[in-house]
């Protein structure tokens, strides 16, 4: 790679459950599971390593318990290359969990379903990122997600707005944003899910999307991406739109770290110089590789191996050698 893309996550760390059964139980029946094993994840940890095996220089802030989870989840950003020195070991609470439960289906089609106990996470404090006042400008962009403290990603995306570094926010899990909040973002990510719930419009085509869209823009985004699984992705803003559809993928295994991967892949090209069509592509062929695996992080593919990918369907990978 020409250069590397300097990109600081504030977020989470979780650790995953995760349970396959051929149908998730309804309300209080109990079914018999598949298969069982846990894996490092955590949308923001996700990202980082994510954006770390696609080549970008990644520094992580967050919090784990002093627990066996946490040792594991800092041990697994280390080993992909993400810098770990702002991440804190918090005593008397635990590392976040995630139960993720994955139906698969006779056919191999497979949903899934997640519940975070946050632990650790909401214990993020601004003494944590206070160091960002002096260091903000080491960096190409920022990272935010809504599994930490909402008052610290307004603080660090403010810090950043100041300092001319874009922030990418991706709205996961729903929850309210502020329009301080918003107006500070150069990006938004929401899924469809999430861009209803923000803007009251169901998100059921890519016309959908553009209208949800101008919503989140007329609140002060720069500009928003709205994720559709299967059917891409839609980016949009005061300029007009640009449809990008997934790579179709034979059999999904897992789509748990999909977003994740999608979100990291994004930025890293975008900081590399890619304009957005060519940035979206990338993502989509990074989210493509993901969905074929199990587990959020072993699932993450290195860029050696999306650039393969593209390079066999005779797309210009020239930005990334």
């Amino acid at each position: 790679m020409k250069k590397k893309a300097r990109i600081l996550i504030v977020g989470s760390l979780v650790m995953d459950l995760i349970v396959s059964t051929p149908r998730f139980p309804n309300a209080g029946e109990t079914v018999l599971g598949t298969d069982y094993r846990t894996a490092s994840g955590g949308k923001g940890a996700n990202q980082a390593v994510q954006a770390a095996l696609l080549g970008a220089d990644v520094t992580m802030v967050g919090r784990v318990g002093e627990d066996a989870f946490g040792e594991e989840m800092i041990a697994s950003l280390q080993q992909a290359g993400v810098h770990t020195k702002h991440l804190k070991r918090t005593a008397g609470v635990s590392s976040a969990i995630g139960n993720v439960q994955l139906e698969i289906a006779p056919d191999g089609t497979t949903q899934n379903r997640i519940i975070v106990v946050s632990g650790a996470n909401m214990k993020i404090t601004q003494e944590d990122v206070a160091f960002l006042e002096k260091e903000m400008d080491h960096f190409d962009m920022v990272i935010l997600q809504f599994e930490i403290p909402m008052q610290i990603n307004e603080w660090v995306a403010d810090c950043a707005f100041r300092n001319n570094v874009p922030v990418m926010i991706n709205t996961a899990p729903s929850a309210p944003a502020s329009d301080y909040l918003l107006s500070r973002a150069a990006y938004v990510s929401p899924n469809e899910h999430e861009a209803q719930d923000m803007t009251g419009i169901p998100v059921l085509t890519a016309e959908d999307a553009q209208r949800a869209s101008q919503v989140l823009l007329d609140r002060g985004v720069g500009h928003v991406i709205i994720t559709r699984g299967a059917q891409g992705a839609v980016l949009t803003d005061r300029d007009g739109s640009i449809d990008s559809p997934c790579v179709p993928c034979e059999h999904v295994a897992d789509p748990t770290a999909a977003g994740d991967s999608f979100i990291a892949a994004f930025c890293t090209a975008l900081s590399l110089g890619a304009d957005h069509e060519s940035a979206l592509r990338f993502a989509n062929y990074t989210a493509h590789i993901t969905v074929s695996r199990m587990g959020a992080q072993p699932s993450l593919p290195t860029l050696g191996e999306v650039l393969r990918l593209m390079e066999k369907d005779g797309i210009d990978i020239s930005l990334f050698d």
